[in-house]
């Protein structure tokens, strides 16, 4: 997040908006009539209706779909993607409703830092007048928050193509202080970082696991320059046969 955060600033959407989201015959005897979905029959519909736009019908719908009236992916409150972390959900301003992967393809995760302590990124995560926030908090302890479920779109890159692909990542501390990066925090972090690489099939390397810094458009600096990259990819890179073990589980 960078110093953003202590000032109750904004990293923004890059522009905000919206993004979330039969037949018979030919079958065996005894066995039932496949069901078309809502959803089949209206992407199907508008496909049959562009012609040789198709393709392009269906993936806008897909990005779409969650703004049909009545049509929500199934959520309950509280559910965590990550594993042991606490729940503690950001304010509805500060992110957007979305069905990724369906809509958006995750591929990236992007690593931050507060500027501040871990108590201070929940407060302005929480404030809607603050316009943005990340999927996750990690402590000096390696606790984590989740404050966004994975499937929708955190406002915390400033950048909007890279907020509907990435998952945020945000850890306490300032950029100029390398004693805030302990290895508590490193190796809680990568736990969760190598958890989204199985998720989504992302491989653990500097593409696809970036710094807010790298993110183009930004004005941000996080997470500096005694963030370990070394040090944290290795442990992103052991974390990920338990990971995997996890995800199969």
């Amino acid at each position: 997040m960078d110093s953003d955060t202590a000032r109750g600033g904004t990293s923004g959407d890059g522009g905000h908006g919206g993004g979330r989201r039969g037949g018979a015959g030919g079958r065996s005897a005894g066995r039932p009539a496949p069901r078309v979905s809502r959803r089949g029959l209206l992407l199907g519909g508008a496909a049959a209706a562009v012609g040789t736009g198709a393709v392009l019908a269906q993936d806008e719908l897909r990005r779409l779909w969650w703004q049909i009236p009545g049509v929500t992916k199934p959520r309950e409150e509280g559910t965590l993607d990550h594993k042991g972390a606490e729940w503690t959900p950001a304010s509805r301003a500060n992110w957007r409703l979305a069905d990724r992967p369906d809509d958006y393809r995750i591929d990236r995760v992007i690593i931050h830092v507060v500027q501040g302590s871990y108590p201070t990124a929940l407060r302005v995560f929480k404030n809607p007048g603050h316009g943005a926030a990340t999927h996750y908090v990690v402590r000096k302890d390696g606790h984590v928050a989740q404050m966004i479920r994975e499937l929708d779109v955190a406002f915390h890159a400033g950048n909007r193509p890279f907020n509907e692909r990435s998952v945020g990542i945000e850890h306490e501390g300032f950029v100029d202080r390398p004693e805030d990066f302990t290895a508590a925090m490193y190796e809680g972090s990568a736990r969760l970082t190598a958890g989204i690489c199985v998720r989504y099939g992302l491989p653990a390397d500097r593409e696809h696991i970036i710094g807010h810094v790298e993110v183009p458009g930004t004005d941000h600096t996080d997470p500096g320059p005694h963030w370990d990259w070394d040090r944290y990819l290795r442990l992103v890179r052991a974390a990920l046969p338990a990971a995997r073990t996890a995800h199969r589980g």
